[in-house]
């Protein structure tokens, strides 16, 4: 039997390059960057010298991520932020965002890096907010959180980039594709989903 005139089938879109799963990972891991920040990433001993009458109260003292790396909290909500618009942009803003998330990912690893390189200059504003002392030493321990924050944001990028091979995969009904779709809607059966997109653009289906 002849198969001339029938058409090839689609290629299924490989689980990876799904727009839901990119785009989900790219929300979780931000969410993920964004929870370190609400956690405590150095605990201070503080110098008795220095605490005067505080001694009695406390001892030590707990950093948050958001205040030892202060950038980490700003960038991981604008990579959550990307993450979103990549499911709404069309093909030439996709790379525009991609390219947001790849930074913004990028800037995450590197202020957390640099509380993990050096924890008592991360947590001289706080000691100094406590203490009434700028400058002075402590004994500062590093807990897990921003080496978590580092791995997420790693994963991050890699989704970042992720997304130019993904969006390949990926149909475009926005008005950056305006044209091919409407080809693509004039040239076989139209169905509901394509009649509400039609009539979103001004077109009568009918």
């Amino acid at each position: 039997m002849s198969t001339t005139g029938a058409s090839a089938p689609r290629t299924a879109t490989p689980v990876w390059a799904r727009k839901s799963t990119v785009v989900l990972v790219m929300i979780v891991l931000s969410l993920a960057v964004f929870f370190t920040t609400t956690q405590t990433w150095l605990t201070v001993q503080l110098d008795a010298s220095e605490l005067g009458q505080n001694l009695s109260t406390q001892n030590a003292l707990t950093v948050q991520g958001s205040k030892a790396a202060t950038a980490v909290t700003a960038l991981a909500l604008a990579a959550l932020a990307g993450g979103i618009a990549v499911s709404i942009a069309g093909k030439i803003a996709r790379w525009i965002v991609s390219a947001i998330i790849v930074a913004a990912a990028a800037g995450i690893i590197g202020a957390a890096a640099t509380v993990l390189a050096d924890p008592l200059a991360a947590a001289q504003g706080s000691i100094a907010a406590a203490t009434g002392v700028s400058g002075g030493t402590a004994d500062v321990s590093v807990t897990v959180f921003p080496v978590l924050a580092v791995v997420a944001g790693a994963l991050l990028v890699g989704s970042g980039v992720l997304v130019i091979p993904a969006a390949r995969y990926w149909k475009t009904r926005t008005r950056y594709d305006a044209a091919a779709t409407r080809v693509s809607a004039d040239a076989g059966p139209v169905d509901e989903i394509d009649s509400w997109d039609r009539l979103s653009r001004g077109d009568d289906p009918t």
